[in-house]
């Protein structure tokens, strides 16, 4: 009898500890920083045929394409950088089960999974990956790629997402409702916006059954009019190369900070490690940011807190092709080329590191919610 209070004693302060599962839970990372994650790379052996590591060289306007101009995949991969856990498939349960356990020991607690339709590679394990991100208590949201042309089409994928995981213990909320990344928001005109995202739209969102936190990309300077007119609930900056976009510059976030907070927007400064993409990008050498040991990373984070954010986004675990993982990443040699490494510090400094700014975006008191009907 005394053996076995013991053992009820050691499951019960077990099952107390950070990170014990026990089925869907409360979110137990922090759920103020989002991760931008990519599921879609495939191998031979999972799914076979390799997608995604075979990356084509891409062209740019005139400039022509010298020597290769794709990649075979395996040792051989279309990126700067080589994963630890090798050119693996985006479907692997382990793999899947490793990258969610990484970022929840990271203190990340919304994964922003890159939507590009129920029919594309990358949706074909959504649903494990939810189940498993729910027994870890970590959030999904969607970022929704630009393979829509039009509000209808829009209208569609919100709607397919809300039917196929709109009662999921996984799905994350903000204030209540499903947040969206709309990437490359701009493409679609200010009147195709309307249509969705006014109350009084004729193919409006805002519905007890659809509305959502729909959050923009802001990337060029006097994008002000744009964000007033659609009713985007907010917007973001994605990318990770300091400098390439106004949007990207955080010597401009205290400013969109100030201007999102008096027009009852939402602000989301996204920061990288870095950022290399020259092996798919050869002309693209003046976008390159170096890591710098980690410094690169921490001026990112500490540019983004700043500015008081209720969010901050990652850019990203893993998209390898650019070199803006934080995913570890393995020192390789090739006969003829050499990928980039994280120099002296180990594998897992930017998911240790990123733990660290994690708490301390906990730290920062949350932002006033704004009055419905403010937007």
């Amino acid at each position: 009898m005394i053996q076995i209070y013991r053992i009820l004693l050691l499951v019960l302060f077990t099952c107390s500890l950070p990170g014990c599962s026990k089925g869907p839970s409360e979110p137990s990372g922090n759920s103020r920083l989002h991760v931008f994650y990519y599921g879609w790379y495939g191998n031979p052996q999972q799914d076979g045929q390799w997608q995604h590591w075979n990356h084509r060289v891409l062209p740019y306007g005139d400039i022509p394409l010298e020597g290769r101009l794709d990649f075979p995949g395996a040792d051989d991969i279309g990126a700067n950088f080589y994963p630890e856990l090798g050119s693996y498939s985006s479907h692997d349960p382990e793999i899947i089960e490793q990258h969610l356990e990484m970022m929840r020991k990271a203190g990340i607690g919304v994964v922003s999974v890159s939507w590009l339709g129920a029919d594309d590679f990358a949706a074909r394990s959504i649903d494990l990956f939810m189940d498993k991100a729910a027994e870890k208590g970590l959030q999904i949201n969607f970022h929704i790629e630009p393979n829509y042309r039009s509000a209808e089409e829009f209208h569609a994928i919100i709607a397919e997402l809300m039917q196929k995981f709109g009662t999921h213990p996984a799905l994350y909320r903000y204030q209540g409702k499903p947040l969206y990344y709309v990437y490359d928001s701009y493409k679609l005109p200010v009147s195709e916006w309307q249509k969705l995202l006014l109350p009084g739209g004729e193919l409006s969102l805002r519905t007890p059954e659809l509305d959502g936190q729909f959050i923009g990309l802001w990337v060029n300077q006097g994008e002000e009019a744009f964000f007033l007119t659609t009713g985007f609930d907010g917007f973001y900056t994605y990318f990770a190369s300091e400098g390439f976009v106004w949007g990207s510059t955080s010597a401009n976030w205290p400013y969109l900070a100030d201007w999102a907070s008096a027009h009852s927007k939402l602000f989301i400064p996204s920061v990288g490690p870095g950022y290399a993409d020259d092996r798919i990008r050869p002309w693209n050498g003046a976008n390159f940011k170096s890591r710098e040991q980690g410094r690169y990373y921490d001026q990112m984070f500490s540019q983004a807190l700043k500015t008081r954010p209720d969010i901050v986004t990652i850019t990203s675990f893993n998209e390898w092709h650019e070199g803006t993982q934080i995913e570890p990443a393995a020192v390789k040699q090739l006969p003829d080329y050499r990928y980039l490494d994280y120099g002296d510090l180990p594998g897992d400094y930017y998911l240790k590191r990123t733990l660290d700014w994690s708490r301390k975006l906990s730290a920062i008191p949350l932002n006033p919610q704004p009055q419905e009907g403010s937007r």
